[in-house]
């Protein structure tokens, strides 16, 4: 047992629960946590049921759904074709088409380099007639990065790229063409995430929604920011969540939660950038919690935070939104 009476089910992330319970009891609070709190934080006790993709579902469905050269919005036959691919192992088609997102990203970056060291090639080909969606399959990279690479052999400062994108009508004919190819075709590098946003926001509200349900009281991401941007110039630490009770979630405090509208694939880059994420949260709040929209594999290791999939939480107007966009 520890200090506090618990047992060994906090584990390696025993000090991080033990910050998130006592952050409510030390003289200066952190950033976001009131002075005063009225009435006093409340211990808030919820079981969250989970059910994890096994780290070797991730891996053999993760071979079979990736083509090279393959980084847009899928037409509905090749969906139907990850379905039937997908249909003796235990992940859902949403999830899958996630994870094929994030193994896409990934490609992304660490593919960015070598497409870069082949910039000169690249031009040359595509000023001799090669179409971008060619030469994205030669390199198998997003398209539109191909496209940043080819621009940046003709020599374009960073600035005067971002531009043209933002503005394809400085651009000539072909290039104009060409770009526009290459958005069609492009999930991963695409110039307008604004559909994304959308759908993480509406995510966000909906658990705002479910925990104040419970009678759970907490902060969002928006006011943190507004309030950080006035004390220190900048926000620093916004989860979407900060709790004003002691909750804890199957047992383990929960001092944060931040909203995941994909899923947690136990890839490389996505956990190390949500690492990153969760560690800048747990110097200050403690222990909290990721939750992902579309699930997680059980082969995602995050210290500090534990990971929990949206099964509990009603998401039929997030269906509704994404029904309606589609």
């Amino acid at each position: 047992m520890n200090e506090t009476g618990e047992g060994s089910v906090w584990g390696k992330d025993e000090q991080t629960c033990l910050r998130a319970i006592q952050r409510f009891k030390t003289k200066n609070r952190a950033m976001g946590i009131p002075e005063n709190i009225d009435p006093e934080p409340q211990t808030i006790e919820i079981e969250w049921p989970i059910d994890p993709v096994p780290l070797n579902v991730q891996k053999a469905v993760g071979k079979l759904i990736v083509k090279r050269g393959e980084f847009g919005f899928l037409e509905t036959e090749r969906v139907d074709e990850i379905a039937r691919i997908i249909e003796e192992y235990p992940i859902g088609l949403e999830q899958s088409l996630s994870l094929r997102a994030a193994i896409n990203q990934e490609k992304s970056v660490y593919s960015h380099r070598r497409i870069m060291d082949r910039k000169k090639d690249l031009r040359r080909r595509y000023e001799n007639g090669t179409g971008i969606l060619e030469l994205a399959k030669l390199v198998d990279g997003p398209p539109v990065n191909v496209f940043r690479a080819i621009l940046t052999a003709r020599n374009h400062s960073k600035n005067r790229i971002k531009m043209m994108l933002k503005e394809p009508g400085r651009m000539n004919e072909r290039d104009q063409e060409q770009f526009r190819i290459a958005e069609e075709a492009d999930r991963v590098a695409n110039v307008d995430q604004s559909e994304t946003h959308l759908a993480a926001d509406l995510f966000e509200d909906i658990l705002c929604d479910h925990f104040e349900s419970l009678g759970v009281r907490f902060r969002r991401q928006g006011e943190l920011s507004k309030e950080q941007i006035l004390s220190e110039g900048r926000p620093i630490r916004t989860p979407d969540l900060l709790f004003l009770d002691d909750l804890r979630i199957n047992g383990i405090p929960c001092a944060w939660i931040d909203a995941k509208h994909f899923f947690g694939s136990a890839l490389s880059f996505p956990r190390k950038k949500t690492q990153k994420q969760v560690n800048r949260y747990t110097e200050v709040y403690g222990q909290g919690a990721i939750i992902y929209r579309h699930g997680f594999c059980d082969g995602l290791h995050l210290r500090g935070a534990q990971k929990l999939d949206a099964m509990p939480v009603d998401l039929s107007r997030l269906i509704e939104h994404n029904e309606s966009r589609s």
